[in-house]
């Protein structure tokens, strides 16, 4: 009889891990399923309406669209603006990152506070701040009339709209990273000499350059993208001042729907190259 019980608790305990386990299988190919059902509605539904619809009516209309000039200038122009504002927004990302988590000093909680202001603060607002201070009724408007300046309706404006709605990237990737990997590499090279910058490029870079490129490319996919703020700021001029998400609302608002279809096709190509680049730095991360 002493024998019994643990012969009795044995018998029981595999059909309840078994059970269990069944259980837990349920919950998780449930969860997958889910979750993959959601992402081909949300994603991959829409990718498959626009490469259909710019492609609907042939290829002759499809390369028509993507060749027409005011497309190339707003291709030419999206990639412009990006090439200006991503490094500017890479220096500025490194030099705030490395001075919040490698020094202390006040104003510290305020300078993350405004790193995190686009992310709070609508692009269309953003936008509209530029041309409250740089139009022609703006507090600087008659001072740059009368230099014969232009920064609203301009290339100038754009810029500074998509560096307002793009630079927490990469210093919102940096910060935790830096901070995750603490300050002992750094110590251990000042007291070895080395100062300033040689320890940045020596010890802090090497440290930092897939997060660093992560940020970068995160930065890049909203600066080419990016529709509110720059919609406010740019005139939606033909051939001048529209970037590829702007020239895409003209062509749809003119019913032109296959070449509007055909130039997002464009951007979609864009956005893939980026996914890539994106999910190979996110591996090189993890490893």
């Amino acid at each position: 009889m002493a024998g019994s019980v643990p012969l009795t608790a044995a018998g029981t305990n595999p059909p309840i891990r078994s059970r269990r386990s069944k259980d837990s299988g349920v919950v998780k190919w449930s969860l997958v399923s889910a979750a993959v059902l959601v992402i081909l509605w949300l994603i991959g539904l829409p990718l498959i309406v626009v490469l259909t619809e710019a492609l609907k009516k042939g290829w002759h209309v499809y390369v028509q669209a993507i060749s027409d000039p005011d497309a190339l200038s707003a291709l030419r122009l999206t990639l412009l603006v990006a090439a200006i504002t991503v490094p500017l927004n890479t220096i500025f990302g490194v030099a705030a990152a490395w001075a919040i988590t490698k020094f202390k000093f006040r104003g510290r909680q305020f300078l993350i506070t405004l790193i995190d202001l686009p992310f709070a603060v609508s692009p269309v607002i953003g936008g509209l701040i530029y041309v409250l201070v740089y139009g022609a009724h703006g507090w600087f408007g008659p001072w740059l009339q009368e230099h014969d300046l232009k920064i609203i309706f301009a290339l100038p404006g754009i810029i500074l709209a998509t560096l307002f709605v793009t630079f927490p990237f990469v210093a919102r990737e940096l910060i935790p990273l830096m901070e995750d990997q603490g300050q002992l590499e750094e110590e251990a090279a000042v007291t070895l000499g080395a100062k300033g910058f040689r320890i940045f490029w020596k010890v802090t870079l090497p440290n930092i350059k897939w997060g660093l490129l992560y940020g970068i490319i995160l930065c890049n996919a909203r600066a080419m993208g990016e529709f509110g703020a720059v919609s406010v700021v740019s005139g939606h001029i033909r051939g001048s001042t529209n970037t590829l998400p702007l020239h895409i609302e003209i062509l749809y608002n003119e019913y032109q729907f296959s070449a509007s279809f055909a130039v997002a096709s464009l951007l979609l190509l864009l956005a893939l190259v980026t996914l890539l680049l994106k999910s190979w730095f996110t591996r090189k991360i993890k490893n």
